[in-house]
């Protein structure tokens, strides 16, 4: 964290200009951010919302008021980020750090009432933890970037809980027993108060199909969601816990304006329908937990309908209980090298996957896999193609289909 910090300390300290919510989490942190950074505008507040990674441009990043930063802009954020702390040039930030620092001060230079923050990686040492926080939060913890963050889902979580702030409240999502131990013991080392997801506030599905929020304070009833998939009510739900703390800690915002922010709220990338003839959807799934949400969705969106999958996986990922949840439902899988070095090149698991569904191809490029599916799909009724199992991948059809 030091580079951050100095870096922050020569920029005399753009987070302190604002309020922000902090997200960590594995899965359903950009979903969470994307609701609430929709309801405050909603509410009426000028938003920055720094997100990672991106899918096409890395304008995407970093937004104000619902708009990608513009590249002049950008430009002259970077060049003044680099005269006001030189020693950038000669002990160089990591890129997401850099971006980072460029963000916050950008929103200082853009005066936004609030910001809504999503950690990169963990939350202990991300460089996001420099910032200044009214409100964190926990989306659900699961195994994934292990090398970095640990083996176990306690060790996983303590890394997340790295964000809490003594003082400042925490919203947690449910979670595993075990996470959830160990994110409930930091906060009580700190004496922060926690609201939890199925005992304080949660999001649910009544008789008559109609989703309702009993909250910290709030009652909603007839909530529309814009984002697809079942997994979103749980995102929604955690948005709106957020929403009520921040409001109790100085960020005013009403009800009807949450509403309006899970009714209108965009988050690429995730069950997202990118082409027509057939349809072409691209999911951002890129660990188990995330696949087995995922296929919630699926059921409850194309059950009965044959799947044709463009799969493509980084080398260090856990690609075996994806392949086993994903591949036996595919009438067929076309694999795909991704566009960075992580890649992981698709003849080194086609026998594994040949042995999940009866049809699979490896292909050399992106091109050809996408190709290839839509063909078969065109060959099937009610045929379409899910692309997964890397947010490389998602970006890369996005920049092909565009």
């Amino acid at each position: 964290m030091e580079r951050v910090k100095d870096a922050l300390a020569a920029l005399d300290h753009p987070e302190r200009d604002y309020p922000a919510l902090h997200v960590a989490g594995t899965n359903g942190k950009g979903s969470t951010c994307a609701f609430v950074a929709r309801a405050l505008e909603a509410a009426g507040h000028r938003v920055g919302l720094y997100t990672s990674p991106h899918l096409v441009r890395v304008n995407e990043r970093i937004r104000v008021a619902g708009e990608d930063i513009p590249d002049d802009v950008f430009g002259q954020r970077i060049l003044e980020v680099l005269e006001r702390y030189p020693s950038a040039r000669t002990d160089p930030m990591t890129y997401f750090e850099f971006g980072t620092v460029v963000a916050l001060w950008h929103f200082s230079r853009e005066r936004v009432d609030v910001a809504v923050l999503e950690t990169g990686l963990g939350g202990r040492l991300d460089a996001t933890n420099a910032a200044n926080p009214v409100v964190t939060c926990v989306t659900p913890v699961s195994f994934d970037h292990m090398e970095y963050l640990g083996h176990t889902l306690r060790e996983i979580a303590g890394e997340k809980a790295g964000i809490f702030k003594p003082g400042v409240p925490v919203v947690l999502s449910r979670q595993d027993p075990e996470a959830m131990d160990a994110l409930l013991r930091r906060a009580e080392q700190l004496g922060v108060p926690v609201h939890v997801e199925g005992r304080d506030f949660g999001l649910e599905v009544q008789d008559d199909g109609r989703l309702a929020y009993r909250g910290l304070a709030w009652s909603l009833g007839d909530l529309t969601l814009s984002l697809r998939g079942p997994y979103q009510r749980q995102n929604a739900a955690v948005a709106l816990a957020c929403l009520e703390a921040l409001h109790a800690r100085g960020v005013a915002v009403t009800p009807e304006a949450a509403r309006v922010g899970l009714a209108t709220a965009r988050w690429p990338g995730r069950l997202e329908e990118v082409a027509t003839q057939p349809s072409v959807v691209v999911d951002g799934a890129h660990n188990p937990a995330g696949v087995a949400v995922l296929l919630e969705a699926l059921e409850a969106l194309y059950a009965g309908r044959p799947l044709h999958l463009v799969f493509g996986v980084v080398a260090d990922k856990d690609r075996g209980p994806m392949m086993r949840a994903l591949f036996p439902l595919a009438t067929s899988v076309h694999l795909t090298p991704l566009d960075t070095p992580r890649s992981l090149a698709p003849e080194r698991y086609t026998d594994e996957a040949r042995a999940l569904c009866s049809r699979v191809v490896a292909h050399a490029s992106l091109e050809d896999a996408l190709a290839g599916a839509r063909v078969d799909a065109d060959g099937s009724p009610e045929g379409w193609v899910l692309c997964t199992g890397s947010l490389f991948l998602v970006g890369a059809v996005k920049r092909l289909l565009a």
